[in-house]
């Protein structure tokens, strides 16, 4: 076993209520998001230990501040046990190495074909491209080699506004988890308390209600 990653980590998912009761019943197996933006690439997608921003997410998507295909209906946080297995994990140099080689690569096929870049614009628009055409890269690079086929991938994600003038403590740093391979998810759970972390368990989510609740603080000019 590495001695730079854990194990098995809790990892929690954002969903609307249906797929997660769902889920959790054994009743469906989740689909595994690949979207062109997904900067980890083709996977799914949890937050380590962070259930409060699972279920943040999951609002902001119901309220249509996070863009997804299909908004999300009910915010439901699902929780996960997940064996790392083969880990990307992009808190060690030696994952960040291939990272970067595999930028270099990428760059040269693109320079090879005379075709641009795909690009991050992240701070904007939330536009990851450029993130997941490497990481897909690496992948594809790595078909016949059995060493680097990888279950999960791990990563820090600077989120949100420095917590104070200077700082590199950002309001939602996190670390996110793809899973690349379902069957390292050993179970799910419904985290508690539940009122906490699912408060749309039994209720559904309403938007003018939430605002009314929460006003919204206006964005700075």
């Amino acid at each position: 076993m590495p001695h730079d990653r854990p194990f098995e980590v809790i990892g929690f998912h954002s969903c609307t209520r249906k797929i997660g009761l769902a889920a959790l019943n054994g009743e469906i197996d989740l689909n595994l998001s690949d979207n062109p933006w997904d900067w980890l690439g083709k996977g799914l997608y949890f937050w380590e230990q962070n259930p409060l921003r699972s279920l943040e997410y999951g609002i902001e998507s119901a309220l249509h501040k996070q863009y997804n295909k299909v908004p999300i209906e009910t915010p439901f946080v699902l929780g996960a046990i997940i064996e790392l297995g083969n880990c990307l994990n992009l808190l060690e140099p030696e994952s960040l190495a291939l990272i970067q080689q595999a930028h270099s690569e990428l760059e040269m096929v693109h320079n090879n074909l005379g075709t641009p870049l795909p690009k991050n614009d992240s701070v904007n628009t939330g536009n990851r491209r450029l993130d997941c055409a490497v990481i897909k890269h690496l992948h594809k690079s790595a078909e016949n080699k059995p060493n680097l086929k990888y279950d999960t991938i791990r990563c820090a994600f600077v989120e949100g506004e420095p917590i104070y003038k200077t700082a590199n403590f950002t309001s939602r740093l996190h670390i996110q988890v793809c899973v690349l391979n379902p069957n390292l998810i050993r179970g799910f759970f419904l985290p508690r308390p539940i009122n906490t972390y699912n408060p749309y368990l039994k209720k559904d989510f309403n938007i003018e209600e939430y605002l009314k609740e929460h006003p919204q603080k206006p964005k700075e000019s």
